[in-house]
């Protein structure tokens, strides 16, 4: 039974649990902590926490679960401190992007019969800005819940029931669960969301360099532009740490794109270029 949640995070991602949590009919209270304290009180006036916390890891000590909305060294680092503090009465999990360091960190800090235990997790929702004011009771409906590393809470009885009931609050949240092995994990995010990150950022900063001043961009940018740059919108403070903590994956990713393109650029005028078209069809035909 989880009656009391510690929210360490009030941006967008933990903003928007909290209000999901309450629209999906969850009864206890909601405690918020923000480094910011602007965000905090921002998610409390919104409803998405009842209380705001002055310290952290008071507030994970007094919660039966802990959700870590914070970025991934930040996550890191709290990892760290709140190892030796919690029990096995206590769940913690989190929202960072990339899931190698954090699950490693679970099994080295966590998952032990007298320590908490720790459900490395990852929705695949957000928007291209953060912040609290951004936070949306829906934001997680349709999406996927991404989860690793978990059979190592099957060691303790409490720690099984608190992750079942975690689990059943973010399907009640309106995400499908699917368990996933951390390197894995890691690999497709790189293919399916930072890849596409770092495209729309590269492109948007080009555009800028390139006709950012032009007086006609209005009037000529349409919707494949808008759609194109939308994730350029992106604040680098919230992809320092995923760059750094999943540079390998990324890396081979914007390799095999820079060949592609280079493939494309040698084919604009040959039959390679439709078979190009064609296989985008058929990948995009998917969704």
């Amino acid at each position: 039974m989880i009656n009391r949640i510690a929210i360490l995070g009030t941006g967008l991602l933990g903003t928007s649990v909290g209000l999901a949590l309450r629209a999906a009919g969850y009864r206890g209270a909601i405690i918020g902590w923000n480094r910011g304290a602007e965000g905090a009180q921002t998610a409390l006036k919104m409803g998405a926490i009842d209380a705001v916390a002055n310290d952290p890891i008071e507030a994970a000590r007094q919660s039966d679960v802990t959700l870590l909305s914070v970025p991934i060294y930040a996550t890191l680092d709290l990892m760290q401190q709140l190892s030796g503090v919690l029990g096995c009465e206590h769940l913690v999990t989190d929202v960072g992007s990339t899931k190698g360091q954090i699950t490693e960190a679970a099994g080295r800090l966590f998952n032990t019969p007298e320590r908490a235990a720790f459900l490395p997790g990852h929705p695949m929702a957000g928007k291209e800005r953060g912040g609290a004011e951004l936070g949306d009771a829906t934001l997680f409906k349709g999406a996927v819940w991404l989860f690793t590393d978990v059979a190592t809470w099957e060691r303790s009885s409490t720690a099984s029931a608190l992750v079942r009931s975690w689990r059943e609050f973010v399907t009640a949240m309106g995400s499908r669960v699917i368990d996933i092995d951390a390197t894995r994990h890691d690999e497709m995010v790189a293919w399916v969301s930072h890849l596409p990150q770092f495209i729309a950022t590269a492109l948007s900063a080009l555009l800028e360099d390139a006709v950012g001043e032009a007086p006609e961009l209005r009037d000529v940018g349409g919707r494949a532009l808008r759609e194109m740059t939308r994730l350029g919108a992106s604040p680098y403070s919230m992809w320092r740490d995923i760059a750094h903590t999943n540079t390998a994956a990324i890396e081979r990713a914007i390799a095999a794109l820079e060949q592609r393109l280079q493939h494309m650029r040698e084919n604009l005028r040959t039959p390679e270029l439709r078979d190009e078209f064609v296989r985008a069809n058929k990948f995009r035909d998917q969704f």
